[in-house]
């Protein structure tokens, strides 16, 4: 069955990045295997807008292990009264990893929303960033730049599954767009981590879909 894409929706490409795919410093499992199929859907121009999310990291980000000594890459530490994953260092601004993926006609974008660039915050979020230090999330551009369009749905996909997207559909659904989850364009850091996925998604009610079944 074809699902149709309403004017008011919106594609949102979550950190499409070389470190996030085999050979990256950050790779998730098969994270490249989603590029054939996010490149058809914007050829198809099925969307009306279409927003990238891009990790933009400053060298020694607190989210880096590197930053911590005595540290490894997926330790996690209590940061700000939470709890922080350190992670290889990743997508730093300005070098080959951290820019979106050359095979991606960037032309079709809208926008870009970088995120994680303060270095006391990690950024998981298209919409917000996580916690700080004042104990709040601050909001990205994201939401704001959406409702001026008159977008009130969201289509996602991206990396990694169990992480920034993640984190960028629940904070989707709390806004109130009505969002859906593209499944076989996005990837996870690890498949062990896709049950709770897709439990979470089933709690958040997200409508889980193939990129095929989408009819313009």
């Amino acid at each position: 069955m074809r699902h149709p894409i309403s004017e008011s929706a919106a594609l949102i490409l979550v950190d499409v990045q070389p470190d996030f795919m085999p050979g990256g410093s950050l790779a998730c499992h098969e994270g490249d295997a989603i590029v054939p199929g996010i490149r058809h859907l914007l050829e198809t121009r099925a969307f009306r807008h279409v927003v990238a999310t891009q990790d933009w990291h400053p060298a020694g980000h607190i989210s880096f292990a590197s930053s911590h000594p005595g540290r490894e890459p997926f330790d996690r530490i209590p940061l700000y009264g939470h709890a922080q994953t350190l992670w290889p260092d990743h997508c730093v601004q300005d070098t080959p990893g951290a820019a979106l993926h050359p095979a991606l006609d960037l032309s079709r974008l809208d926008k870009v929303v970088r995120k994680g660039s303060d270095p006391r915050v990690d950024s998981y979020s298209g919409f917000r960033e996580n916690y700080g230090p004042h104990g709040t999330r601050p909001n990205t551009e994201l939401a704001e730049w959406l409702r001026a369009r008159g977008v009130d749905e969201l289509y996602v996909c991206g990396l990694a599954r169990d992480v920034c997207v993640l984190w960028t559909v629940q904070d989707a659904v709390s806004l109130g767009f009505k969002t859906r989850l593209l499944w076989e364009l996005t990837r996870p850091v690890t498949p062990d981590a896709d049950i709770a996925t897709r439990a979470r998604l089933d709690q958040l009610e997200v409508e889980v879909l193939e990129s095929l079944a989408l009819a313009a």
